[in-house]
């Protein structure tokens, strides 16, 4: 029934009142489909059931712990990647900042014959002060994200090969095995854990820890706003006071803290290493996000979604392996499905804003 106002004499039929948008609840299917994870998910779900039928032995126990743990050795750098990539910029020396971070924990402890903690101490305060510097280079000079990086890259993969020639003479440290602190050490970042008769690499609980970290500082955090803020309009987040310098080396920082903990592992797995590493696996990382639901453009993904991005890689590395297939053509399957999930994130979003 429609009411009417009377306005000098004229009888006028007043708008029928509307509920209030604010406490309108969006359908559950609704909520499904603007979900960032949603395609990955998809797709993860796909290529597990291929690889289950493809693969002999694929869903042993163990098989699985080494799918994990592949995963985990691109998730826990893919994590703050995706983070990053929702702030709208990235980071090509993501890479290559591993292998430097290992080399200044291996060759402090190594030259100043120290307790390899303080290696590892010193390597972190090393790895975050890279990441200020791409953080504070990209907010003063205005550059974009693209050639600071690539600059940085460059740079590092210089010095990673020069001072490991220039200090030790080889491309390659010295071993640390036999120092004071490597056992724990490595108990840290590079043991083995038996769970139900299963090894289980520590990795996978680091990789799960950021996981939910950066879960928990995007959806219940004041800085999760400001993050998906500075990704989608950075002129308008600072319009309305967000921090957007600080947000942004904020986030350049996080990556290298994932490039710390990686670096630390590369390190306290193999006692010794090789200068050259880490080239090329900063697209890894960047492709695991994309396919987790990350824009390229910013302002929109999930940490979740990273994880899923990095699982599907896991799954379809080893998954070739356990079918004996020529292992050639890994990068194909890699590219294929980057562009299966791109798509199918662009089809979700956009059945997501049809239903709004």
């Amino acid at each position: 029934m429609t009411a009417t106002v009377e306005r000098g004499g004229d009888t006028t039929p007043e708008a029928p009142k509307t509920a209030d948008e604010r406490i309108l609840h969006s359908s559950p299917l609704r909520k499904l489909l603007t979900r960032p994870e949603l395609g990955s998910v998809v797709g993860a779900l796909a290529v597990f059931v291929f690889f289950a039928f493809a693969a002999d032995g694929f869903l042993r126990a163990s098989s699985l712990s080494t799918v994990l743990y592949a995963s985990s050795a691109i998730g826990i750098m893919a994590v703050p990647v995706a983070l990053l990539m929702i702030g709208g910029e990235f980071d090509l020396s993501a890479g290559v900042l591993v292998t430097s971070s290992a080399l200044v924990s291996s060759m402090f402890s190594y030259q100043m014959t120290a307790n390899t903690w303080v290696g590892v101490g010193v390597s972190l305060l090393v790895t975050l002060a890279i990441g200020a510097f791409n953080g504070f280079m990209l907010t003063r000079t205005k550059l974009p994200s693209f050639i600071i990086t690539l600059g940085t890259f460059l740079m590092l993969t210089g010095m990673n090969l020069g001072f490991t020639k220039l200090i030790g003479g080889t491309v390659s440290t010295k071993t640390i095995a036999d120092m004071e602190g490597f056992p724990s050490a490595r108990a840290v970042f590079a043991s083995t854990l038996t769970v139900g008769g299963v090894d289980v690499k520590v990795t996978i609980l680091w990789w799960l820890g950021l996981v939910a970290l950066a879960s928990w500082i995007l959806l219940r955090t004041r800085t999760g706003n400001w993050i998906f803020a500075v990704g989608g309009n950075e002129d308008a987040a600072r319009a309305v006071g967000v921090p957007v310098a600080k947000t942004k080396i904020g986030l350049y920082m996080g990556v290298a803290f994932g490039a710390w903990i990686s670096g630390q592992h590369l390190l306290f797995s193999f006692d010794a290493v090789q200068s050259g590493e880490g080239v090329g696996n900063e697209l890894i990382y960047i492709i695991a996000a994309v396919i987790g639901g990350c824009l390229i453009t910013g302002g929109y993904g999930s940490a979740v979604g990273s994880a899923v991005g990095a699982l599907l890689f896991g799954m379809t590395s080893k998954g070739i392996v356990f079918a004996e297939w020529n292992p050639d053509w890994f990068k194909f399957f890699l590219g294929a499905m980057l562009l299966l999930a791109t798509l199918l994130n662009a089809w979700v979003r956009k059945r997501a804003e049809a239903t709004k």
